[in-house]
């Protein structure tokens, strides 16, 4: 028979050499993101760059876990439930455009989980109130985007510019910025189009858009669907400037709209043209990290904005997590309570597109540093301003 004392002893021993060790804190990061349907040409980047970060965090470990809402928002709604109700999930990533996007807003104020936005559009965090104050991203805002195309637009001699975008919360807003601001830089709005990312043809669009004659046509698009004004503007014997949007700075967008593609700008982050920054831009050495470990393992030239924004929030992240495991403890509502405030505590972060400083008021936190203006030449991208 063992006594009393012994099994206190064994107790003891064994609390001493496992069970009484601090547990390791699992993070659970949740990611959901378009990988099929018509932003799959977004998706498959930003997973690209996720499989690429660190798994563990000053000695603690991460796991991602990601769900495809097939570029449906009801898809990214379920999914968002999922990796909370199920996975535990401590932060969200996602989704991969806009309108998916704007629905998980509402959801993350539900469920109290810090959610960090892979699509660009300034309605995601702004206005800043108190639906939207579990939600962050570090993508430039359209303002900033659109001031520094209308600045190109007004040294090249543009007086009209004709617009065709999409009909969805993405088109909306770089419509809104567009007029605002074209307005304020003494150019006049001729036209504007709207058309549907599955849309096979914008032909009737083109010819309204080349009636109006505008010197240049600005396509508010993202993904491959961005490819299809493009083309037909060209195809038509369009022969002004046409500008696009950052939506569409990956390859995939270089394939489909082929020669019709040579000669567009957009203005985009850094990452884009990482090569060709000033080697004093201290954004550069960030994005040429990324660039260099990104097409190491994807190939040549495979580098995209979409793998950036990705990777970019995850530097943030990094930073604010490590603040909030000082507070409490992955798996909890205080972790996530902690997570959002470090977020909007975020200093001075370089990322491959800017620097980001946030506030209670601003959830992206990026200056003038987060965008450049680019051009399509042989079918790269060149650095112009």
């Amino acid at each position: 028979m063992i006594s009393h004392s012994r099994l206190i002893s064994g107790a003891l021993l064994s609390c001493a050499l496992l069970a009484c060790q601090p547990a390791i804190a699992e993070i659970s990061v949740g990611v959901v993101l378009s990988l099929t349907g018509p932003a799959a040409s977004l998706g498959g980047p930003a997973k690209n760059a996720i499989d690429l970060l660190p798994r563990e965090l000053d000695g603690e470990p991460i796991r991602y876990t990601i769900l495809d809402d097939a570029s449906d928002t009801t898809q990214a709604a379920r999914a968002f439930r999922r990796l909370v109700d199920e996975h535990k999930v401590d932060v969200i990533l996602g989704t991969s455009v806009t309108p998916s996007t704007l629905a998980l807003v509402p959801i993350a104020l539900e469920k109290q989980v810090p959610l960090l936005s892979l699509a660009a559009s300034v309605k995601i965090i702004e206005p800043m109130d108190a639906q939207r104050r579990w939600v962050f991203k570090v993508i430039q805002n359209e303002n900033l985007m659109v001031a520094t195309t209308l600045a190109h637009m007004q040294k090249n001699g543009v007086k009209t510019l004709g617009y065709i975008g999409f009909a969805d919360a993405y088109g909306d807003s770089w419509l809104a910025e567009t007029r605002k601001q074209a307005e304020q830089a003494g150019i006049k709005l001729v036209a504007t189009e709207r058309y549907v990312k599955t849309d096979t043809s914008v032909t009737a669009q083109t010819l309204k858009l080349l009636g109006a004659r505008p010197d240049a046509v600005l396509v508010a698009a993202s993904g491959t669907p961005g490819a299809l004004p493009q083309k037909t503007l060209r195809e038509r014997g369009y022969q002004g400037g046409i500008y696009q949007t950052y939506g569409i700075a990956n390859r995939e967008f270089l394939r489909i709209a082929g020669k019709d593609a040579e000669g567009a700008l957009f203005a985009v982050g850094p990452v884009v043209v990482a090569s060709q920054l000033d080697a004093a831009n201290p954004i550069r050495a960030v994005a040429m990290d990324l660039t260099q470990r990104y097409e190491s393992t994807y190939g040549k030239d495979s580098m995209s904005v979409f793998a950036a924004n990705a990777w970019d929030a995850s530097l943030v992240l990094q930073r604010a997590l490590k603040t909030a495991l000082g507070n409490a403890k992955p798996g909890t509502a205080e972790f996530r309570l902690a997570l959002r405030d470090a977020l909007e505590g975020t200093r001075d972060t370089v990322t491959s597109q800017g620097v980001s400083t946030m506030s209670p008021t601003d959830h992206v936190g990026y200056d003038a540093r987060a965008a450049v203006m680019v051009q399509i030449k042989n079918g790269a991208w060149r650095y112009v301003q």
